[in-house]
């Protein structure tokens, strides 16, 4: 009965779109389809909710309907923001923003939509000429001197899916008070409001200029152009899995002074579909198959790929054995915020006044090697926009350095606000030049932090609920561990407990202090005797609660790795058995 109530609800919103002047053509014939059609899957998937434009912007499937992206929910999205900024900055003479876009499939039609959409607002818009980095839009921001920007993107998701990312004046994605407010503007347009017929006259068309601008900035991040210059050769194979990444990364390896750069063909061809990965996310070892071949081929040193939008990167090196194996995101946050410390040091370029960032769920070996370099660390809630309003509270007082999350995200720069694969890749090449440099390997500089600073290891476990059912029982696995948090994990006394939640911080003892955050989130964290770490957060944007283990260990030399991590694994599965994970 439910159901058929549903199917009613959604046939009666989809006959306003097949029947309503404001839609075009080919949406109502979509919409029509679904109607007619016996399955009523699709149609119920595309209206039963509104796609809901929420901090972190839009993202969703692409298609006709209420809860698809298409050009009425971007063109919605856009005028809601368009009418927040001309309310916020009611007094200027002009307002600008930046409009970007990636590789996707409808990315350039959703981009220049917006573009009109603005314009016909009466606000000026820097529109890319071609799909473009999202570090690079956040630069453009600053650049230009915008209120706002948006990107046109779904990161790594998988083909079918897009996506919309609104930026503030830092070049940041938007945070309080402003996201709520543009959040209750775009609830508030109909698709009768929305203003798609825009004003030529102020979408100025950009791309070189702003291109070279930000890779002349990037370069400025090299610490060590000598090494660079003794290891030219360095043999770097890079992937951009066909998104944006081409436009710019081996531009800027070669300005660093890399003459030995191998790009996988395949994938240096601007394709929304993805053709040759199952899942275009550098997380993942399959999407790297292409780019791990080409190195096997001709014995290169190391291995990167970005993601569609060229903020992600991931990387793969050599072991001790020879072996090509993947470096995990807590490992890529450590190993660049290692370099970047120790060699700003050995190079006298510490004003002594540095700070790093960290996101709460990263691995603590990073705190260990700020401490021992006596360099301030900072940890914020998960999500660059976190990492962006720590540098904006420091700026003028302090030097940001460097900062990541475990989710393959990194950003070495100030004059970019949002994670960047772009200066990443670069500095990965120094990086890999600079161990070149003294006859060692990526790996080898892993295997050295770990001997210094001691061993982690970090595993994310999803567990994956689906629908309202799996909604209401991941509320229920929150709330439980709310008031009931663990007493011991893997046979190890819970020390401390964190809970975001209520801002609360609780000791051994009973012992209750504030926590330092910027608002409540649902996250919780337990610290045991034996340094283990572990993070309980719903996700945002799946139906899944993820669990973030990190269990310490220790490794006298380089060759005791393999042992300290099995040790670590075996303690891994006891915690996930005391959290009944198994």
């Amino acid at each position: 009965m439910e159901n058929q109530e549903l199917i009613k609800q959604c046939e009666a919103k989809a006959r306003e779109w097949m029947t309503s002047p404001l839609y075009d053509a080919h949406t109502q014939e979509e919409v029509k389809s679904m109607v007619e059609s016996e399955d009523k899957t699709a149609l119920i998937d595309a209206f039963y909710r509104t796609l809901e434009f929420g901090t972190g912007g839009l993202r969703g499937i692409m298609g006709a309907g209420t809860n698809r992206m298409n050009i009425y929910t971007v063109g919605a999205a856009t005028q809601g923001l368009s009418n927040y900024l001309n309310k916020c900055f009611a007094g200027r003479d002009e307002i600008s923003v930046v409009v970007g876009h990636d590789c996707r499939n409808n990315s350039r039609l959703f981009a220049e939509t917006a573009a009109n959409i603005f314009s016909a607002n009466g606000i000026k818009v820097y529109l890319f000429d071609d799909m473009r980095p999202t570090p690079e839009m956040s630069f453009a921001i600053r650049h230009f001197g915008c209120q706002s920007g948006i990107i046109l993107t779904a990161s790594h998701n998988p083909k079918e899916y897009n996506g919309y990312k609104a930026y503030w004046d830092d070049g940041a994605q938007v945070l309080a008070p402003h996201d709520k407010g543009i959040i209750d503007e775009v609830n508030k347009v109909a698709v009768a409001d929305i203003k798609f017929t825009g004003n030529p006259a102020l979408i100025t068309i950009v791309g070189e200029e702003v291109d070279r601008a930000y890779l002349e900035q990037v370069h400025t991040l090299s610490i060590d152009p000598e090494c660079i210059r003794r290891q030219k050769d360095l043999k770097i194979v890079y992937t951009p899995i066909h998104g944006t990444g081409m436009a710019l990364i081996p531009r800027s390896l070669a300005l660093w002074g890399f003459e030995n750069v191998h790009c996988v063909p395949e994938q240096m061809v601007k394709d929304g579909n993805f053709p040759t990965v199952v899942s275009p996310n550098p997380e993942n070892a399959e999407a790297l198959t292409l780019a791990l071949k080409l190195a096997k081929e001709i014995d290169a040193d190391i291995v990167m790929a970005s993601d569609p939008d060229a903020d992600r990167v991931g990387m793969a090196c050599k072991d001790d054995k020879g072996d090509w194996v993947l470096i995990d995101g807590n490992q890529t946050c450590m190993i660049f915020l290692y370099y970047i410390i120790m060699n700003r040091k050995a190079q006298g370029k510490m004003q002594g006044n540095e700070f790093v960032v960290k996101t709460i769920v990263t691995t603590e070996l990073i705190k260990a090697i700020a401490d021992k370099n006596g360099i301030k660390m900072y940890d914020c809630y998960t999500g660059f926009k976190w990492i962006a309003r720590q540098i904006r509270l420091n700026e003028g007082k302090m030097q940001y350095i460097g900062g990541g999350e475990e989710s393959y995200g990194f950003l070495a720069e100030d004059f970019v606000r949002d994670k960047d694969a772009v200066s990443a890749c670069s500095l990965l090449a120094e990086i890999c030049a600079w161990a070149k440099d003294q006859g060692k390997t990526l790996y080898d500089i892993l295997m050295g932090i770990y001997v210094e600073y001691g061993y982690a290891l970090n595993k994310t476990i999803n567990v994956v609920k689906p629908g309202k059912s799996g909604a209401d029982e991941i509320k229920a696995m929150m709330d439980r561990f709310h008031a009931e948090p663990p007493r011991e994990l893997a046979g190890s006394k819970v020390v401390c407990v964190k809970d975001y939640a209520t801002l609360k911080q609780t000791d051994a003892e009973g012992h209750v202090s504030d926590l330092d955050m910027p608002e409540p989130s649902n996250v919780i964290q337990w610290y045991t005797e034996d340094g283990t770490k572990v993070s309980v957060r719903p996700s945002g944007t799946e139906p899944k609660i993820k669990f973030y283990i990190e269990v310490k260990g220790e490794m006298g030399c380089p060759k005791c790795y393999a042992s300290a991590h099995a040790v670590a694994l075996e303690k891994v599965e006891a915690v996930k058995q005391s959290l009944g994970l198994d």
